[in-house]
């Protein structure tokens, strides 16, 4: 983290054929089909990334980015959390999880799509997004104990900017997504960390 300038345009990701991305590079999304608006919302975020060049160009690459609604979600509980996140970086090292999904397992949820503006291509719009935050304490090079944070959004406008209400256990998530996070923590310390549902137990680990 730093303050460098936010780039002003976004890129294909050189790694992936462009064939296989979102033609995102000089103009957002048009309006889904559900009537709805969309941006190119950050996995993840500039400003976690913006005290390295290189890095923060990474960013910008049209496979870091999602539909994502904008002024009362990405703007404002999203980029609450992600600043609350920043903020547990200042000082100690921690390792974030974020992603998507169109279901939790076991659903059947209706899937929206949208195009960019430059392009017929459909993008599926998500119906959640999930930020996951792990923190670890070493004696020696060995973990021995660690603290983990889940936060779950349902993809709406929120009124207000409080993501300390959809704290929830890295447990839950799993559950909800089918997927096993931070496999290399040593077992019996995963399954203690990854019950803690409270944002402040977890800043005070």
């Amino acid at each position: 983290m730093g303050s460098l300038s936010r780039p002003s345009s976004w890129s294909y990701n050189p790694n992936i054929d462009s064939k296989y991305q979102a033609d995102l590079r000089s103009n957002s999304y048009a309006t889904g089909d559900n009537g709805l608006a969309y941006s190119r919302g950050h996995m993840i975020p500039n400003g976690s990334r913006n005290g390295n060049s290189g890095m923060q160009k990474q960013t910008f690459h049209v496979t870091n980015s999602v539909p994502q609604r904008q002024d009362k979600f990405n703007g404002s509980i999203w980029n609450s959390l992600e600043a609350a996140v920043q903020a547990e970086a200042s000082d100690e090292e921690i390792y974030v999880v974020t992603g998507v999904a169109l279901n939790k397992v076991g659903e059947t949820k209706t899937i929206h799509y949208v195009s960019p503006k430059n392009s017929s291509q459909d993008c599926a719009i998500p119906n959640y997004f999930y930020k996951l935050v792990l923190k670890v304490k070493y004696t020696g090079g060995t973990v021995t104990s660690a603290s983990t944070i889940g936060f779950w959004f349902v993809h709406q406008d929120y009124s207000d900017s409080d993501y300390t209400k959809y704290a929830v256990s890295v447990d839950q998530v799993e559950e909800w997504t089918g997927f096993d996070f931070f496999v290399n923590v040593p077992d019996a310390v995963e399954a203690a960390a990854e019950a803690n549902a409270s944002w402040t137990e977890f800043q005070s680990f």
